[in-house]
């Protein structure tokens, strides 16, 4: 019998790189920031897990993917992500996701759900009865020629005070649960520790459901995507991710 992979799930942040792999138990947090290049977030896992073993490499990537490669680079972080060779500079297979996606793939219990990840942006994404749509509502314009992120995001919390920013998460999520319709929301992300409840229809998510999300690209999710390079769900059978 084949023993089962061992994989190193990475999940990419503007403030943090967050690392776990199989048989670990504790994330460990690498900085990361605006100028962090793709080049020096692997040279940073690399040196934080060395003497680990692994088979294979998950990546949450905060911005978006398609056939599984970054198209676009992170805005909070820095250049050099578009075109990198992951595969090449870690030596493994690599499975790379939108980071919002991957943390939804995490949270998903079946039927509607809408993900909103509350973090340095605000990461999204979209699972309907097994079908995964990443997507990118943190960019759309919101207010006063300011998008969504620019509200909800951590330089929105920092700039608009706690409260009001409660406020809009508030506003957000029912604006879009009025014109996307899901059964539920999950609220992900660091910063859903500084709501003090949580809007109807929505429940709090988990940072480990990052690297759930990321154990699940190697193990067959059950999930389907919409676009290339991310899990599609398959009733009665587990699909393997599309490359």
């Amino acid at each position: 019998m084949t023993p089962p992979l061992r994989v190193l799930v990475i999940d990419v942040g503007g403030t943090h790189v967050k690392v776990l792999a199989t048989g670990k138990t504790d994330p460990v947090k690498i900085p990361s920031g605006p100028t962090m290049s793709a080049a020096a977030m692997v040279a940073a896992v690399q040196k934080a897990t060395q003497g680990w073993r692994y088979d294979v490499v998950s990546i949450g990537y905060p911005s978006p993917v398609l056939h599984g490669r970054p198209v676009q680079e992170p805005v909070n972080l820095g250049k050099g992500w578009v075109g990198f060779d992951f595969e090449r500079a870690f030596g493994h297979p690599v499975k790379l996701l939108n980071d919002a996606a991957m943390q939804a793939l995490g949270s998903y219990d079946g039927g509607r759900m809408l993900f909103l990840g509350l973090g340095t942006g605000l990461g999204s994404a979209m699972i309907v009865d097994g079908e995964l749509e990443p997507m990118e509502l943190g960019h759309l314009p919101y207010r006063k020629g300011r998008t969504y992120e620019d509200y909800l995001g951590e330089k929105g919390r920092q700039k608009l005070g706690k409260k009001r920013w409660r406020e809009q998460v508030f506003r957000v999520v029912k604006e879009l649960q009025g014109a996307l319709e899901p059964g539920y929301v999950v609220l992900g992300g660091g910063n859903v520790r500084h709501l003090r409840t949580l809007p109807p229809g929505c429940r709090a998510g988990a940072n480990a459901n990052a690297f759930k999300g990321g154990f699940l690209l190697w193990k067959g999710s059950g999930v389907r995507a919409t676009r290339p390079g991310t899990p599609r769900r398959t009733e009665g059978r587990a699909a393997r991710p599309r490359s």
